[in-house]
């Protein structure tokens, strides 16, 4: 797939604030600092798209960009963000799970992790959670540049046995680097694969 356009189309709080148009649309959501928004602008070739921070937990919105006037990239909260009141915390969670649980048109939730670090309990609970309410979801590891080969190799190789604890098979996997482009083009044509099968 190639990205001809991506525009922002609109934050919001609640589904019934999200842009007018219904079309496909597949999010993006990690703990906070996973490198979500540089994937997200890796993505879309274009470094301005969402914003990122050295700061974790930079997005509070569910923010769309229309892709190719096709289907909406859809960029949400980081999840377990501690650097935030407890009010502050209920808030977002309320807002990833009213948009994960309640859109009909999300075909596909992708989840991402940093390639450096063991799963945590945040992350699996989140993907339980996921299980038992039957969403579909991707997992792409982020930052794989930062480490060598065989340390990524043996981290994820760690992390998939863990994921297979609680799955008989694991959901599709990608790995990604938004320094060098790695899983760029896998995970366009994953998406194309959805869309022509939607």
């Amino acid at each position: 797939m190639i990205i001809k356009q991506a525009v922002f189309a609109g934050s919001s709080e609640h589904l019934k604030d999200r842009p007018a148009a219904r079309l496909p649309e597949f999010a993006f959501i990690g703990r906070s600092n996973v490198g979500k928004s540089s994937l997200i602008n890796c993505l879309c070739n274009n470094g301005k798209l969402a914003h990122t921070s050295a700061t974790p937990g930079k997005t509070q919105l569910v923010n769309h960009f229309l892709i190719n006037d096709s289907w909406y990239l859809v960029d949400l909260p980081g999840y377990g963000y501690a650097k935030m009141g407890k009010a502050g915390r209920e808030k977002l969670s309320a807002m990833i799970r009213e948009y994960v649980l309640g859109s009909p048109e999300m075909v596909l939730l992708f989840v991402l992790l940093d390639s450096r670090h063991d799963l945590q309990k945040i992350d699996l609970e989140f993907l339980t959670t996921l299980g038992e309410e039957g969403v579909p979801f991707a997992i792409i590891y982020t930052k794989c540049d930062k480490s060598g080969a065989v340390a990524l190799e043996t981290q994820l190789a760690k992390n998939n046995a863990g994921l297979l604890e609680y799955w008989e098979e694991l959901p599709p996997v990608f790995r990604s680097s938004s320094k060098d482009g790695t899983g760029r083009e896998e995970i366009l044509a994953y998406i194309e694969t959805v869309l022509k099968s939607l």
